[in-house]
């Protein structure tokens, strides 16, 4: 017997002793199916790191080629006053931010309704759609809707009675994110990113796609690649400071905690080779589908056949692939394991504790997804009244409906805004999970009463596996 100290962002929790067979993994630390250890600090994974920054690094070499293409070929664009469209952008923003914070609050107090809410509104939603295709005279169409509707009803029935814990859960984890909303600041930080990158990118892309058509999967590669690295480095840094907050409370509980600062420096050194290999992998599957949905309207019969084996080859990889990564950051930001280390190492810690049905329930990433929505709505209803106060807001784009696309502009503004601030509570109910099969302990001795309503949900939701 031993007794086994688990480092989370340089905090030290002790955990109970136990005997197992111990694999050694490639830095002499032992793996044992039960709990992840911290690893020595070493950049992993080193080349896709490298190979990341020379990709971005070749995109600006083209920079001067695009600006060059730019100016021979739109020397008559006409000029856009961009005030009002930021002055409208500007509000509806913070208004999105003010409702995603006040989410947090509510879905807290509301939890369970929420749960059962979401998986009513996934029948609702699929019997409307029958019911349009019925009247739409669409027979395949309703005959497919009402078979859409009869598994949704099925399923709703089959985890009526997992409700409880996926709400408990759901509630810890959104305790753990009020207690460092700073990492929303992190999020929105890694989001103007990734908006400046789109703007770069779409004026490169246009010049060189238009003198190189043979660019265009590598184009498309940088593309997806980078939105991933910047997702998922949210992802990584978001479990360093969940699992801080769960082993060492007193580092992750104010809107600026060390745990921040801590968690996002190590997933953008030592972890960000492990962050861009995964990225890549999945990378590369977005940019095949996007491919795949190009050549099945082509006219080329071969073209038509390539996208159908491209098709058939995602089928079989897409969702195992995308299954290992959401569950691999979880190790990498926890603990700094390498990308492939990370997601054997979790996985082999779910079997162990014959959790592989708990982690494939998505309930709570159901009712993210609902409130995204509700507040993208409330956030186009606050853009339709601005549009239809002010007529002119529009006008330079060459839109006749001002209201319709202040609508949708808000709509759209307001649903990634929210996809992005609750996205940090899907990597913390991710997180939460793999704590609890970890270290239950720790986390009744850290949040008494947190830990109190997770185990009751736990029992009663999952007697078998509580037994």
């Amino acid at each position: 017997m031993k007794n086994n100290t688990s480092v989370v962002q340089g905090q030290h929790a002790m955990v109970q002793p136990f005997t197992v067979a111990e694999p050694v993994n490639e830095f002499g630390e032992t793996f044992n199916g039960e709990k992840g250890s911290v690893q020595p600090p070493k950049f992993n994974d080193v080349f896709f790191g490298v190979l990341f920054y020379a990709h971005l690094i070749a995109l600006v070499c083209v920079v001067p080629f695009a600006i060059g293409y730019d100016n021979n070929n739109n020397n008559n664009a006409a000029e856009i006053d961009l005030g009002q469209i930021t002055y409208f952008v500007g509000v509806c923003c913070v208004f999105a931010v003010g409702m995603s914070t006040l989410a947090l609050g509510f879905m807290m107090k509301f939890s369970r309704q929420l749960v059962k809410i979401s998986l009513v509104f996934g029948c609702f939603t699929s019997f409307a759609v029958m019911i349009l295709l019925f009247g739409a005279g669409s027979v395949m169409g309703a005959v497919f809707g009402a078979i859409s509707f009869a598994v949704t009803l099925c399923y709703t029935c089959a985890v009526w009675n997992r409700v409880a814990f996926a709400a408990a859960n759901l509630n810890t984890a959104l305790s753990a994110v009020r207690s460092n909303l700073g990492l929303s600041v992190v999020a929105y930080a890694l989001m103007i990113v990734a908006a400046g990158y789109s703007l770069m990118w779409t004026f490169i892309s246009n010049a060189v796609l238009d003198a190189y058509p043979a660019m265009a999967f590598l184009m498309l590669l940088s593309y997806f690649w980078t939105h991933q690295v910047l997702s998922n480095t949210m992802h990584a840094t978001t479990a360093g400071v969940i699992g801080t907050w769960w082993f060492a409370p007193l580092e992750a509980s104010s809107f600026c905690s060390p745990s921040i600062k801590d968690s996002f420096v190590r997933s953008t050194t030592y972890s960000f080779g492990s962050i861009c290999f995964g990225s890549l992998i999945v990378a590369i599957i977005q940019t095949l589908r996007h491919l795949q949905n190009q050549l099945r309207h082509s006219d080329d019969d071969s073209m038509k056949l390539i996208g159908c084996i491209i098709q058939c080859i995602l089928a079989c990889i897409e969702d195992l692939i995308e299954y290992f990564n959401e569950w691999a950051y979880i190790y990498v930001g926890l603990y700094g394991y390498s990308y492939l280390d990370a997601g054997r190492n979790v996985i082999q810690l779910f079997q162990a504790k014959g959790w592989t049905t708990i982690i494939s329930d998505s309930l709570a990433a159901r009712v993210l997804g609902m409130i995204s929505l509700v507040i993208g709505l409330f956030t186009g209803l606050v853009g339709f009244i601005m549009a239809s106060l002010d007529q002119n807001i529009f006008a330079d784009y060459g839109f006749d409906n001002s209201s319709g696309i202040g609508f949708l502009f808000g709509f759209l503004v307001g649903l990634i805004l929210a996809s992005i601030f609750l996205g940090i509570v899907d990597s913390a109910v991710k997180t939460c999970i793999v704590c609890f099969a970890e270290s239950p302990a720790e986390f009744e001795q850290n949040h008494p009463q947190l830990s109190l309503e997770l185990r009751d949900a736990w029992r009663s939701s999952w007697p078998e596996i509580y037994a």
